[in-house]
């Protein structure tokens, strides 16, 4: 399976802090945005990942992750020049994706849960068309929604509804199957000129080949695409790491645990984050872990 990452967008509504930089590459507590959904890919067990991005924002990313190899994986890159629909990394990453299953993750949406990693790799095995992970949410309206027969069959998604039939939101994190980005390419604009995901979702739906995950109590998902989520998010992942221990979207963690480096490794790369708590925490992950994965760590 390979993953793509979309962060592309100009980030308007957290202007002025993101007109220098790219939303993704903004800090939730201690570590990039970009960092949380990386480490969702890692934790399904993808190691080829392509990251697209604006032309402004590559040199940001290169930076910060290079090709990846440093954490087990393969990392490359892409560019929208203009945000023209989640649908279309389908279309840019057809190439990468080279009509493999794929896992679509936003560049913005935050995952973690004790029972996460089990949920995402059990849906990653049994995958056939598609499958789309549901969070209830108190505010349907601003959401694609789900909508399902008597029977509990999903029937429909719709994008923010002015008459939700139902709190189940689909969240930004898809698994397709190797035709994605064809039925991509066939997408036409909506009213807004953007490529719609849910038109992606909506055709795997009516040839009844989408499957709709609900995320457990256990699992959170956050959207920082605003000033008060990204603040939001920051909080719950600092009460995290203060109260129990546990810093969300570590990717070295994820790529010790998931065996894609060993403990050596993960120790280095923990040193050179310098003597900053994050370093100290990778480097005590390597020697507690020492290369074994445990249910309930992971992010």
């Amino acid at each position: 399976m390979r993953g793509i990452i979309l962060a592309g967008g100009r980030g308007t509504r957290l202007h002025p802090v993101t007109r220098a930089t790219s939303k993704q590459l903004l800090p939730v507590y201690d570590k990039p945005v970009i960092y949380y959904p990386l480490s969702v890919l890692m934790l399904i067990g993808i190691r080829e990942i392509l990251i697209i991005c604006t032309p402004e924002a590559v040199s940001g990313f290169r930076s910060l992750l290079g090709d990846g190899r440093h954490l087990g994986i393969s990392i490359s890159y892409e560019t929208q020049e203009e945000p023209r629909g989640i649908a279309e990394a389908l279309v840019i990453g057809e190439r990468h994706i080279d009509g493999e299953p794929c896992a679509l993750v936003l560049g913005d949406n935050l995952f973690y849960g004790p029972t996460l990693g089990r949920t995402l790799r059990d849906a990653a095995d049994s995958l056939e068309g598609c499958v789309l992970f549901g969070k209830e949410v108190a505010d349907p309206q601003r959401f694609g929604i789900a909508e399902f027969d008597a029977s509990g069959n999903l029937v429909s998604i719709e994008e923010k509804p002015a008459y939700p039939r139902s709190k189940h939101a689909v969240t930004g994190l898809y698994l397709y199957d190797g035709r994605a980005s064809r039925i991509a390419a066939d997408v036409r604009p909506s009213p807004r000129g953007e490529l719609e995901i849910t038109d992606v979702n909506q055709a795997y739906v009516e040839e009844g080949s989408a499957r709709f995950v609900p995320l457990g109590d256990d699992c959170t998902w956050i959207d920082v695409g605003t000033e008060e989520s990204l603040f939001d998010a920051g909080d719950r992942v600092r009460r995290l790491a203060q109260e129990h221990g546990v810093r969300v979207g570590c990717v070295e963690q994820v790529a010790l645990e998931m065996g894609f480096i060993d403990a050596d490794e993960c120790s280095r790369l923990g040193r050179e984050s310098g003597d900053s708590p994050y370093g100290r925490y990778v480097v005590d992950v390597a020697r507690s872990l020492n290369g074994t994965y445990r249910e309930g760590e992971s992010p």
